[in-house]
């Protein structure tokens, strides 16, 4: 288990080579690009984004409800196909300037499809701006496509089938299948045959489960979507058994201990189970999440598990490495990258 760190010798967390896999479209906007997109399209934004307050919530549907007209709020401003392409290079240059070196954005184009002509251009807008920002920044990028919880289970189907044509193994192309919003919406088992076409595509399965809702939800995902990795996963810690499962098939968690401060799952940063999931031996990838409305970003992460969590520079190594070994980049960018976390750890990254 990582150690406690030593003030001493605490390297650059922004150079640490690492993978980031837990990030939402639009949760991904610069607040002064919001703000652009705001007055391009003539739309009035709520006092909370047009003032930057960080959002805190209660864990409660209403404090939910609030969480979502806010994002809707700012979803509502990405209107055109230049607008999902800047947000696309902007968040791969913000991870790239943290260390990030392979990225994972999570995108339901159903909310943008009106704009662009349909939710095929909206995927292949989004795939093509990863591309480009692979070439322009130091970060490569792939997409997962995800259905909402809010939304019929067919329309998941449509959407999986969709992520299915354009699966791939690189920068550009669709590597997973999520399933975001409200965990106390809907049945998770009615989704599972989305989960299955995504599958049989090669897809990751990665849906979100156990922030909201607890370790019986995370039992019921593990049964019904068979998952790769999960977004969150953070109250599994609440059930041994449930956890055990996940540590022994190598399950990741993406774990975004900002947003659960912010969503009010947990009151203080340091109440976030981040030493009780690795020392129960699970694979953790820190996220961001939604850094536009909880104001943390990927190396905020990283600089908490130091600072509030203890852990020493070969823990945060660990944790990167974690992050590379649960992403779906091809074999050669993982090893690549596991070199620079190895290089970063011993002084010798750059040389």
């Amino acid at each position: 288990m990582p150690q406690p760190s030593d003030a001493t010798s605490q390297r650059d967390v922004r150079l640490l080579p690492k993978a980031h896999l837990h990030l939402h479209f639009t949760g991904s906007m610069r607040p002064s690009t919001l703000h652009e997109l705001a007055d391009k399209h003539g739309i009035r934004l709520p006092v909370v984004l047009r003032d930057q307050q960080l959002v805190r919530l209660s864990p409660d549907e209403r404090g939910w409800f609030r969480f979502q007209r806010l994002y809707d709020a700012a979803r509502a401003c990405v209107r055109d196909a230049d607008d999902m392409r800047r947000i696309v290079l902007e968040a791969a240059q913000d991870d790239a300037a943290e260390g990030s070196r392979w990225l994972e954005l999570q995108v339901d184009p159903t909310s943008y499809a009106p704009f662009v002509g349909g939710i095929t251009p909206a995927v292949e807008v989004v795939l093509d701006a990863a591309r480009e920002a692979t070439e322009i920044t130091r970060t490569q990028v792939a997409i997962v496509i995800a259905a909402s919880r809010v939304r019929h289970p067919l329309d998941a189907r449509t959407l999986a089938r969709l992520a299915a044509r354009y699966a791939g193994d690189g920068p550009g192309t669709v590597v997973g299948f999520g399933l975001s919003n409200d965990e106390r919406r809907g049945w998770t088992s009615d989704f599972a045959p989305a989960f299955r076409i995504a599958q049989r595509a090669g897809l990751a399965s990665v849906p979100h489960s156990g922030e909201l809702l607890g370790a019986d939800h995370v039992e019921v995902t593990l049964d019904t979507l068979a998952p790769d990795r999960i977004g969150h996963g953070i109250r599994s810690v609440e059930d041994p058994q449930v956890l055990g499962r996940i540590v022994d098939a190598g399950i990741a968690l993406e774990v975004c201990p900002g947003s659960n401060v912010s969503l009010g799952v947990y009151p203080t940063l340091a109440e976030v189970p981040l030493r009780d999931l690795l020392s129960a031996g699970a694979r953790v990838a820190l996220g961001a999440d939604d850094p536009l409305l909880f104001g943390t970003r990927l190396a905020d992460q990283y600089t908490a598990a130091r600072e509030v969590h203890g852990l020493d520079d070969e823990g945060l190594a660990a944790l990167a490495e974690s992050s590379i070994t649960a992403s779906r980049a091809p074999k050669q960018v993982q090893d690549r990258l596991r070199v620079g976390v190895t290089g970063w750890l011993h002084g010798t990254a750059g040389r």
